[in-house]
């Protein structure tokens, strides 16, 4: 196998949570490109035809799954119906997640309690609900869990969502050890990207040129450098890899997010 080969995920089946726009959708595409039919779902099932519609562009099969992922019974459902469409399953995408920042006093318990939800139970659902369809067949199946470096770094007005973020990162590790051998768990720490989700703040001229000023790359990166990401881990290539989280982040180590947040 050459070393581009490894890349390719022919005729493996994937799932992609929050895949309607964005990183999901982003990631969702390019598993296609490298071979794979993917289950992709997402609140919204206009977004998610559009992205089937790039899916099916890359010559692949789409199932378009709407469906509120907050609900863990609802996120456990995709495995079963992956496999029911598709006949296996190989590949697990945990993106859905996202926590709106919230001053220190106003992150009450309830927030934080649904940051850890959203963000972690979620992802536990779906990886649970399709380890015993990835065990079936041959060969090694991945997980990977899209993270924030507000997982592995401070700012302000973050507490919940990166808590939660972080807490998604450890989790990956641990299940990285309890899936090995013959499923790998990784994930990718996001750094600033370029998405609906940033762009409140990122719009804003100023912060835009303070993002950049602070990422080692000058630049705020897009959702194909984390779909690369993705692919590699969930392809042979990255077979050698399991309970690790990638930095796709452009070299930063501390966030300049200046939100406006009130000082205490």
């Amino acid at each position: 196998m050459s070393i581009l080969e490894r890349f390719r995920l022919d005729d493996h089946v994937a799932i992609v949570t929050g895949a309607g726009r964005g990183i999901g959708a982003a990631v969702a595409v390019a598993l296609a490109e490298a071979g794979a039919d993917v289950v992709i779902s997402a609140r919204t099932r206009a977004e998610l035809e559009l992205v089937a519609e790039r899916i099916h562009g890359a010559g692949r099969q789409a199932l378009v799954v709407p469906a509120d992922l907050a609900d863990t019974d609802a996120v456990a459902t995709l495995p079963a119906r992956a496999v029911e469409e598709f006949g296996r399953l190989d590949v697990v995408v945990n993106n859905v997640g996202g926590t709106i920042p919230n001053a220190f006093l106003d992150t009450d318990v309830a927030y934080l309690e649904d940051a850890f939800h959203f963000n972690v139970a979620t992802a536990h659902a779906l990886t649970r609900a399709a380890v015993p369809h990835l065990l079936r067949g041959e060969g090694q199946k991945s997980v990977t869990s899209i993270s924030s470096m507000v997982g592995r770094t401070a700012a302000r007005g973050y507490l919940a969502y990166g808590t939660a973020k972080a807490a998604l990162a450890h989790w990956s590790r641990l299940a990285a050890t309890d899936l090995a051998p013959r499923i790998r768990v990784n994930g990718v720490y996001v750094g600033s990207v370029m998405t609906s989700a940033l762009a409140y703040i990122a719009d804003d001229p100023g912060t835009r040129v303070a993002m950049e000023r602070a990422t080692p790359l000058c630049r705020i990166g897009d959702a194909e450098d984390v779909a690369a990401a993705v692919v590699y881990l969930a392809s042979a290539a990255g077979k050698f890899v399991t309970g690790k989280l990638l930095e796709v982040d452009g070299g930063i180590q501390q966030p300049n997010l200046d939100l406006g947040l009130p000082d205490l």
